[in-house]
């Protein structure tokens, strides 16, 4: 090795350091880490660090764009209701803490099988709510094991994440030319995910604290007042308030029903919906979006219809009504809201009180907050205008489509099919289901580009440019050989070696990233040994996977921490026996089903 290895090894411990401390942003510095070897390169002119093709061969890689077009199919799920059409019948029959998790969990880690878990995870941050408050459970108990689930799940097949898809990506560049199957990691996957569920379900009481005085100080002071209807002919008819999911909302609170002017307050959990009943809830902002896109529902107000713009392009948006807005003192209904601002007002926040007679009656004061349904444009343009005091849009707050849920979920099916075949590649398959939801409009070409994670991409693309730096440079070679030796050269112990550090890389920093910096080294110890590349390859998707026992470890650990409450040695104390457990899985599984 020379000094070009030398060099390369320094700009990983760099880029290593950096990511650990959380303290830089990982596309930053690993893109610094790629300028300083394209840089040393260019101006030495060697050929073993890192040319300018090969620095941005990882942006065109197969991986990296078959992950992108996941996000697409994941945002497209998730628009259209899909998701929650096919998991709620199984979250509503809970009874308690083991019942919850276990019809929580198993749909999330067979979702997490064929989606991005980022998206999954953020669908079912709600259903935790949920379940947290009507079985008067610790909300703590449940998110930590949700984003665990999510992990295990995506272990099970090739698409499950996308270090799954570019380390395959970089196996399938190698000379010999392999690749994997989609269901080849289930052999370690399923057994994983299923010993793991059981651990999740059967310590999380124990394990996991009850942070509810944590995040009771956390609480939204705001309480909206909100009216929707019942849809004529929607699925709710004629199922019970219990039934249809709506008698214990979290932060929500069910106050009367209005049926053919007929008032019906301290509403039981068995009385019957019926079409056009009108529902006056009480609650915060976010079960108020969560009720505004439950199947079956719909405002309660004429103002929807009449917006100029198309529901599926309009987003929620929170106002405060100023002292200057023209329509102080006037009803909603007679100051012509609608006409007046294009937007249509579907819940109104007063002191934290419960407003009595419908929204359009009900007159406006200064500091109203309002909930508005709207076009985007509305915050350009009052975000300067005197009529309110602050306009802000409510993230992931547009109307679910959920009459195309049923184009959507054949759409994933295909892709499934598709992707399993020996004909089609999972980039083809994945291309396929994209094009198909948008044509099928379950969501439109400007929210299929917005819903891809570009910081996820180029993380993705930069740590590929380093990887092949380490090849090129001997650095590989050099520490593949290290670990050769250390493990006097026996294969098990090497695999096991390759994995430790993969999985310990990944705790500390992206898991992507870690991925690509490892796969040269496996590749290398598995060329020196005169083996199969591929154990290696599976140990390095499962390590780097199996982030359980910090934050940091993956993107889904961090969605979860500040709902959850947690602190850091929650982490180490509920997931580091789970990264065990599956290393102990993996290294079992490995060797018998892909012989040394």
């Amino acid at each position: 090795m020379g000094w070009e290895g030398g060099l390369t090894i320094a700009v990983v411990l760099m880029v290593l350091a950096g990511l650990a401390s959380g303290k830089v942003s990982p596309v930053g510095v690993l893109f610094t880490g790629l300028a300083v070897l394209m840089t040393t390169a260019a101006f030495t002119g060697s050929h073993q660090l890192l040319t300018t093709s090969e620095a941005a061969a990882g942006f065109g890689s197969t991986g990296m764009i078959t992950v992108g077009l996941l996000f697409v199919v994941a945002a497209g799920l998730t628009r259209t209701g899909a998701v929650r059409l096919m998991t709620q019948p199984l979250l509503g029959n809970a009874k308690g803490l083991r019942s919850a998790q276990w019809r929580m969990l198993t749909p999330v880690a067979g979702l997490s099988a064929f989606l991005n878990n980022t998206p999954i995870v953020a669908l079912f941050l709600p259903v935790v709510d949920d379940l947290a408050r009507r079985l008067q459970i610790p909300a703590s108990r449940l998110y930590l094991p949700l984003s665990y689930a999510a992990i295990l799940g995506g272990t099970c097949t090739l698409i499950g994440t996308s270090t799954n898809l570019i380390v395959n990506d970089l196996l399938a560049q190698r000379p010999e030319g392999s690749s994997l199957a989609l269901f080849d990691l289930a052999w370690v996957g399923v057994p994983a995910t299923l010993i793991g569920l059981l651990y999740l379900i059967g310590t999380s009481a124990w394990l996991l604290p009850d942070r509810s005085k944590v995040l009771a100080e956390r609480l939204d002071p705001r309480r909206y007042t909100v009216e929707v209807e019942v849809i004529a002919d929607g699925p709710l008819v004629d199922r019970n308030i219990e039934a249809a999911g709506l008698r214990h909302l979290p932060g929500l609170f069910l106050v009367e029903i209005e049926r053919n002017g007929h008032i019906i307050p301290a509403v039981g959990p068995m009385e019957i919906l019926r079409g056009g009943d009108r529902l006056v809830f009480v609650g915060v902002l976010e079960s108020v979006v969560d009720l505004h896109q439950m199947r079956g529902l719909q405002p309660a107000t004429d103002a929807i219809a009449d917006l100029d713009a198309p529901r599926r392009e309009r987003c929620l948006v929170e106002a405060v009504v100023s002292e200057a807005c023209p329509l102080i003192g006037k009803s909603i209904r007679a100051g012509g809201f609608r006409a007046r601002y294009q937007a249509a007002i579907i819940a109104i926040a007063r002191g934290g009180r419960a407003l009595s007679g419908k929204i359009g009656d009900i007159a406006l004061r200064p500091g109203d907050t309002l909930l508005l349904e709207t076009h985007p444009r509305f915050i350009e343009r009052q975000q300067d205008a005197r009529d309110f005091y602050l306009v802000s849009g409510v993230a992931d707050s547009a109307p679910l489509q959920h009459d195309k849920a049923w184009f959507a979920l054949p759409i994933l099916g295909l892709m499934v099919v598709l992707a399993s075949s020996p004909w089609v590649s999972m980039l083809n398959a994945a291309l396929i289901a994209a094009i198909a939801l948008i044509v099928t409009r379950c969501m439109d070409l400007r929210e299929a580009i917005s819903n891809v994670d570009w910081n996820v991409l180029l993380v993705i693309g930069a740590a590929i440019g380093i990887g092949r730096a380490m090849d090129n440079s001997g650095a590989a070679q050099a520490i593949g050989i290290q670990v050769i030796t250390l493990t006097a050269d026996r294969p098990f112990l090497t695999l096991a070696a390759i994995y430790l550090l993969t999985s310990v890389a990944t705790e500390l920093i992206t898991n992507n990233a870690a991925a690509v910096l490892i796969f040269p080294v496996a590749m290398a110890a598995a060329e020196s040994l005169g083996l199969s590349p591929i154990p290696f390859v599976i140990a390095i998707m499962v390590a780097a996977s199996a982030a359980f026992a910090t934050p940091i470890g993956y993107q889904t650990n961090l969605m979860v921490y500040g709902p959850g409450g947690y602190r850091f040695m929650d982490y180490v104390r509920f997931g580091l026996p789970l990264n065990l457990i599956v290393m102990a899985i993996a290294l079992l599984i490995i060797p018998w089903v892909w012989p040394l």
